[in-house]
């Protein structure tokens, strides 16, 4: 990405699902201007991927690693991503 702009992919655990937290992080990524894509995994996980500026995207993660109500994110591990692996123009929920 250019323009001070960079992409990460997140893997979430603890409770994660079942709590509303990918609508939580639809609204926080739209409310940053950030784009990318959140969806649960079948081990239980959550992966977002996300990509926007550097500051909103460290105050997107600040937020996450507490989440909505009812969550409780036990760990967060944070992969970079390339530039064309990273090239959403808005924010989604991936069923």
């Amino acid at each position: 990405m250019t323009g001070g702009r960079v992409a990460v992919r997140l893997l979430l655990r603890g409770r994660v699902q079942g709590v509303s937290f990918r609508y939580f992080t639809l609204r926080l990524a739209r409310r940053l201007g950030l784009a990318g894509r959140v969806r649960n995994l079948p081990d239980g996980e959550m992966e977002v991927e996300v990509a926007g500026e550097a500051a909103k995207l460290e105050e997107f993660k600040a937020a996450v690693r507490q989440g909505p109500p009812g969550a409780a994110v036990t760990a967060m591990r944070e992969e970079p991503l390339r530039p064309e692996d990273a090239a959403w123009e808005s924010f989604e929920i991936d069923h």
